[in-house]
């Protein structure tokens, strides 16, 4: 049975339990106030089903070691990580299967373990595990893991990522980095995504959660984060976009924030009073505490219109030692230093690929984002998860880009060349604005949401970007170098079920650089839940079989 039949069989909304009392009572006994719980590059992700009630309402969620979110995974620079994710799922109101993508690790050389279902694996079954093993050369800053299969990852499977940097260049900037200064920002739904995912259009979240505490309109007054901080002591925190749909507007009352990091790339400082945070993008910045010790309101409100901040909602609670346990008093602003995404640069000044024009790139992609009754297509086509994983397609023997399924989806990259991407915004794809997420590279931004201008100079790089709003057309430049399928996609969860995505089958003739690597379980995943792929597997086995058969190039289509 393919996966998403399992899915559609498994469209029941969940009942509101009757252990409410009892479960919300245990879920608050584990909101102390203590750290998040941490775990090492090499270590055990346990995937699980659990009653929680982060805004007080009680039901069922699919976990990362049964909390939301998931335990705070911490690396050192050039860690290698080995992570076993086991899959004990049951609930079966929601998706059994699962996998679990690392969201801003480039996977060099390890594209079979990025973790995306039907493009680089297929799903882990339940009651199965699988053992990720990659490594981030280079790569330190703040990411986070979600599922990526369906929209499990709505439901609760998500959590922080940090790779610290012993010789961070903006060390000398802030006094405290820690589990403390993590901050992730979601949104939280009282159905199961199964029934969410029926609504072609809309979906509003219940509540909005910092640091996985809440409330929602007309609930109870559930405790709401509180960031301790101590007056005189600057504090890196390291924000992350855990939402599956809404983006966020973050501040602190009389308080300005220091940009220094974007999706893993330091930034050279910059100034702001509030920050933009879309899905599945991360900023860190600097906070000096230097206000009068008192209690000041974190407001999160989100991209519609109308929001309050009335009884806590969209709130969180930055405590000043020696302030009161009380709801802070503070009031918002002051607001002058806005943001502008196109200030943004990288510290080390990381060069733009290709030649500093606009068109000027090896391979020119156009990728234009439409909605019709619901369904999102890009170039006039609608996503759709393949029967086989396309890197799976890759080594077994398809040969040309219309061999590869899902058809039409697919664009086949060359190796070692200039990619530019535009994102042109013509108002067709509706629920903006739609954050862009790149598996397996990062990008330069030459041209940002809100502006006609070009920056080859300095531009920002980062893996999550804004499409903006209608009129602007965003252009992104990266070069390929990293062999395999690389998912690019909204990542508003929703959109992306309904077809906002496409797939990068990047350099297939540089496969062999990591393809003798990949594990016997890898494709053993396939064998339970997708007999379509037995051939495919047969296949896989007899060419692999044979010395250098990755080794012969291909023909590469180059699409403007």
């Amino acid at each position: 049975m393919y996966p998403h039949t399992v899915l559609a069989g498994c469209l029941l909304a969940l009942s509101h339990v009757v252990s409410v009392v009892s479960s919300r009572s245990k879920y608050y006994d584990s909101l102390s106030g203590a750290p998040p719980s941490t775990i090492g590059p090499v270590s055990e992700l346990l995937i699980t089903n659990g009653v929680i009630a982060p805004d007080g309402f009680a039901r069922s969620a699919s976990l990362a070691g049964g909390i939301f979110p998931g335990p705070l995974i911490k690396a050192q620079k050039n860690d290698k990580f080995s992570i076993n994710v086991v899959n004990n799922l049951y609930d079966e109101d929601m998706p059994l299967l699962t996998s679990i993508h690392w969201h801003g690790i480039q996977q060099k050389k390890s594209n079979w373990a990025d973790g995306a279902s039907f493009i680089t694996q297929c799903p882990i079954p339940q009651n199965r595990s699988f053992l990720h093993e990659f490594s981030a050369p280079n790569q330190t800053g703040t990411f986070w893991y979600h599922s990526h299969f369906s929209t499990q990852y709505c439901d609760g499977l998500r959590g922080p990522l940090v790779i610290y940097d012993p010789d961070d260049p903006h060390q000398g900037l802030y006094d405290v980095d820690d589990e403390n200064t993590i901050i992730t920002l979601s949104d939280w739904y009282h159905d199961p995504t199964p029934k969410l995912n029926k609504i072609f259009g809309p979906i509003t979240s219940n509540s909005t959660l910092i640091n996985g505490r809440g409330r929602y309109h007309g609930g109870p007054k559930a405790p709401l984060s509180v960031i301790n901080v101590e007056q005189g002591k600057r504090y890196r925190f390291r924000i992350i976009g855990l939402s599956c749909d809404p983006s966020y507007n973050f501040s602190i009352d009389g308080h300005t924030m220091t940009i220094i990091e974007a999706d893993g790339i330091e930034t050279v400082p910059e100034t702001v009073d509030s920050l933009p945070v879309l899905a599945g993008q991360r900023y860190s910045v600097v906070v000096h505490a230097n206000q009068p010790v008192d209690n000041y309101w974190i407001r999160v409100p989100f991209n519609l219109p109308n929001q309050t901040f009335v009884g806590g909602l969209n709130s969180a609670v930055l405590r000043y030692s020696g302030a009161p346990d009380e709801d802070p008093m503070s009031t918002p602003g002051p607001y002058i230093f806005p943001f502008d995404e196109g200030k943004l640069a990288s510290l080390l000044n990381i060069p733009v690929p290709g030649v500093p024009e606009i068109g000027k790139a090896d391979v020119l992609i156009n990728l234009l984002a439409s909605t019709v009754n619901g369904v999102f297509k890009i170039n006039n086509v609608s996503y759709h998860n393949p029967p086989t994983p396309v890197l799976l397609q890759m080594l077994s023997g398809a040969r040309h880009p219309s061999d590869l399924m899902p058809s039409g989806s697919v664009y086949e990259l060359p190796p070692n060349k200039v990619i530019e991407i535009t994102f042109p915004n013509t108002g067709l794809a509706f629920g903006g604005p739609h954050p862009i997420h790149l598996h397996g590279h990062t990008f330069s931004v030459v041209r940002t949401s809100g502006t006609n201008m070009t920056n080859f100079v300095n531009p920002i790089w980062r893996d999550t970007v804004s499409m903006g709003s209608t009129g602007d057309n965003v252009t992104i430049r990266f070069v390929t170098d990293n062999s395999g399928p690389w998912f690019i996609h909204c990542h508003i969860d929703f959109h992306l079920n309904h077809g906002f995505a496409v797939v990068m089958a990047e350099a297939r003739d540089q496969l062999a650089d990591f393809s003798a690597n990949i594990p016997a379980s890898w494709a053993s995943l396939c064998s339970p839940i997708q007999p379509s792929s037995q051939a495919r597997l047969v296949s896989l086995n007899a060419i692999t079989s044979r010395p250098g058969s990755f080794n012969g190039s291909a023909n590469a289509t180059t699409l403007t």
